[in-house]
């Protein structure tokens, strides 16, 4: 298998966030959570997903265009 260190600094990176965690799935997903919560960008849930498809591709072009 190949070493890759892009891979191995994620990797690093997911580490370090689940130590502060205590390895505890449910704070880490709370505090992903949070930070949602406090960031001014839109999530949305998997039944939030289905959407039109060709409307998509049409913002998305969109918002590429400068």
């Amino acid at each position: 298998m190949l070493d890759d260190p892009i891979v191995n600094e994620i990797r690093q990176i997911s580490l370090a966030y689940a130590e502060q965690f205590n390895f505890d799935l449910h704070a880490l997903c709370e505090d992903l959570r949070r930070q949602e919560r406090g960031s001014n960008r839109e999530f949305r849930t998997p039944s939030q997903a289905k959407v039109d498809r060709a409307a998509t591709q049409t913002d998305l072009k969109k918002s590429l265009e400068i």
